[in-house]
């Protein structure tokens, strides 16, 4: 029977891997047991260890390891070179494989490159984890993520936009959507024009203008 997914020669699956239809896997990488969505993109030299759940959608870049205890919802951004782990304490003498820690990243996060997300931690809808930062702690949905440790600087949209300051009302517009979106009780933000479980509409799904003009005028 014809997969209905890709697998670049260079790679491995492992025999028990539960992989969805239209995912690609490119060169060089090793995907052990554990279960991937549909229309999923793992780019080069990335690893997924046994019992991983992947969500749809989820796009991994190059140089990217994903141990067990890590859970990953759908239309997840994973950048190139972030560090995932899945114990707090570790000891090469002190074998801890029945103690790993639950890593969960929500629908829609995005992990910036070379970022790390020590173990045992929630990243919310939605949040944005900037390049290089170390998370070390839950992270609320819609949450700007950045430094060492990381600190939140404000709330990105949806888009990848950050928001600016809210009006008299509380409203924060997302200067590329034109969505609202509104602090509903102390560090909750919720999307006020569309629920976060559902799709954006199609002339809103693609991406026509650089993050940098958005950027300068916040």
């Amino acid at each position: 029977m014809a997969k209905e997914y890709f697998v670049h020669a260079s790679s491995f699956v492992d025999e028990g891997a539960q992989i969805g239809k239209g995912t690609k896997i490119w060169h060089f990488g090793h995907i052990m047991k554990c279960k991937i969505g549909e229309n999923c993109i793992f780019g080069q030299n990335d690893h997924v260890a046994n019992d991983v759940v992947i969500g749809n959608n989820v796009k991994v870049q190059n140089n990217v390891s994903i141990y067990t205890g890590t859970i990953i919802e759908d239309d997840v951004f994973l950048g190139p070179s972030c560090v995932l782990t899945n114990v707090l304490n570790p000891r090469s003498q002190v074998n801890r494989h029945s103690v790993y820690e639950k890593t969960i990243i929500k629908k829609g996060a995005t992990i910036g490159a070379n970022a790390t997300i020590v173990c045992g931690i929630e990243l919310g809808r939605y949040c944005f984890i900037a390049a290089g930062a170390v998370v070390t702690k839950d992270v609320p949905d819609y949450a700007m993520m950045a430094g060492v440790p990381a600190k939140q600087l404000g709330w990105m949209s949806r888009h990848g936009i950050k928001l600016p300051a809210p009006d008299k009302n509380g409203i924060m517009v997302c200067p590329e959507s034109g969505y609202k979106y509104k602090e509903v009780e102390k560090g909750v933000l919720k999307c006020l024009d569309l629920d976060e479980g559902k799709p954006l509409p199609v002339n809103l799904a693609v991406g026509k203008t650089s993050y940098r003009i958005f950027r300068d005028k916040i």
